[in-house]
């Protein structure tokens, strides 16, 4: 499928920079969008194009699964391009097997999908995916009709839907595990006949994950109504019209340059990501901002200038939780101590996200104490260590930032960035000047 993928070492020691960068860089498609569109796309009436989209892990774990529901997903990854045959709200395949690695997104929103089917479906990943919760997903469609189970009966995958489809109804999920469940449910409930209602117990996590998937449905003619986040409200009986769609860049991703720039005294700009985006990660740059560093913003691009040095804060990272290891590692260059609180959601992604890095800043002699809902991260010069990535991406791109500053960082596993963002190192080195 398009071109080799890039290829890491084993460990990969991080050279500390020498002059500040000054620097614009282009970063690949928002795998967030990506695996939503994809999953829209497969459901619209017509042939869908997605443009600038993301070819990583997680994405081609995507296509296949979809390609094994029977519905036809081409890429091209020279020129970052999926075509989809959408297949009009149906699920061609009355069975299939479908392998997703460490793919929350893929896990989650194909299960929904699944459940749209007529037959048995079945949906596994890799071992620390077999950790991850999906019981209030398996809950909710259980709720709407469909035989969903947790094969071993632990709450997460493997899973097995057996569907005769779905007509509509109203499910409660409690809102504070994942906004997955919900985005999951939302991109299905169009094509149902009678709608979903979905009552939310308690508050809901990471919202602007869910703006963003009624963003999307919308361009693609779908609407959903919210009363704030408390319940959400999809229309039975809509299609989703096939488009040449453009995908934004990473705002996730682009929480790593942001950080160099902040870290580094540098100035960095990432092109086409601006005020417009439907990413809440942008918002990382507002904490940026908080802790010293000028940023610029228009429609079309945001530039992070970084300052001597960086203050101290407390801040809520709920809203944009992916981005807690980004501010983490790099916490302890700040000339005050760093509080980062209510994201005891991310407990339960790729790693767990506070224990690890935690971990790893107490590897590089760094005091943190770990909290349930997050970390305080105190000031000081980290030790020279090696990371342990713990096979997630975000771990081992953080502290890549943190390895740019601090000499003698070398990170454990590189080759795991592969799931969102395959040639990470090549366009930090790009981006520092080298």
């Amino acid at each position: 499928m398009g071109s080799q993928p890039v290829s890491y070492p084993p460990q990969l020691e991080i050279e500390p920079v020498v002059t500040a960068p000054d620097a614009t860089v282009t970063l690949p498609g928002s795998k967030s969008i990506t695996n939503r569109a994809l999953i829209i796309a497969a459901l619209a009436d017509g042939k869908t194009t997605l443009r600038e989209a993301l070819f990583s892990d997680d994405t081609r774990f995507m296509q296949e699964s979809l390609n094994r529901l029977g519905i036809a997903v081409e890429s091209d990854e020279g020129l970052s391009r999926f075509s989809i045959d959408g297949a009009s709200g149906k699920i061609p395949s009355t069975e299939a097997s479908m392998f997703i690695g460490n793919s929350g997104t893929s896990a989650r929103f194909l299960t929904a999908l699944a459940g749209l089917g007529n037959g048995t479906y079945s949906i596994d990943g890799v071992e620390r995916m077999r950790q991850r919760p999906i019981s209030p997903l398996i809950d909710a469609l259980s709720q709407l009709g469909v035989d969903a189970r947790s094969e071993t009966g632990n709450g997460c995958p493997p899973v097995t839907i057996r569907s005769n489809g779905i007509t509509g109804g109203t499910v409660t999920m409690a809102g504070d595990t994942s906004s997955q469940y919900f985005t999951a449910l939302l991109m299905i409930g169009p094509i149902t006949q009678d709608g979903i209602t979905i009552d939310v117990e308690g508050d809901l996590v990471s919202k602007p994950y869910l703006d963003m998937t009624i963003a999307t449905m919308g361009d693609f003619g779908a609407t959903v109504r919210h009363e704030n986040y408390q319940q959400f409200t999809i229309p039975g009986g809509q299609s989703y019209t096939a488009r040449d769609y453009s995908i934004e860049p990473d705002a996730s991703a682009a929480s790593y340059f942001f950080a160099l720039a902040a870290v580094t005294g540098g100035r960095i700009t990432v092109e086409n990501l601006g005020t417009r985006s439907v990413q809440g990660d942008v918002e990382f740059v507002d904490v940026l901002e908080q802790m010293g560093c000028r940023v610029d913003r228009t429609e079309q691009q945001i530039t992070v200038t970084g300052p001597e040095k960086l203050s101290g804060l407390t801040v809520d990272m709920n809203a944009i939780s992916d981005t807690m290891p980004t501010l983490g590692a790099i916490a302890p260059l700040a000339s005050g101590p760093v509080s980062i609180r209510n994201v005891e959601h991310v407990r339960h992604k790729e790693t767990d996200r506070i224990s690890a890095v935690a971990a790893e800043l107490h590897r590089t002699g760094i005091e943190v104490d770990e909290h349930q809902d997050g970390v305080t991260i105190y000031p000081g010069k980290p030790n020279p260590a090696i990371i342990e990535t713990y096979q997630d991406h975000r771990m081992a791109m953080s502290f890549a930032v943190l390895g740019s500053v601090v000499p003698g960082i070398t990170i454990d596993d590189p080759g795991c960035v592969a799931k969102t963002f395959p040639d990470f190192f090549t366009r930090l080195d790009q981006a520092l000047g080298r």
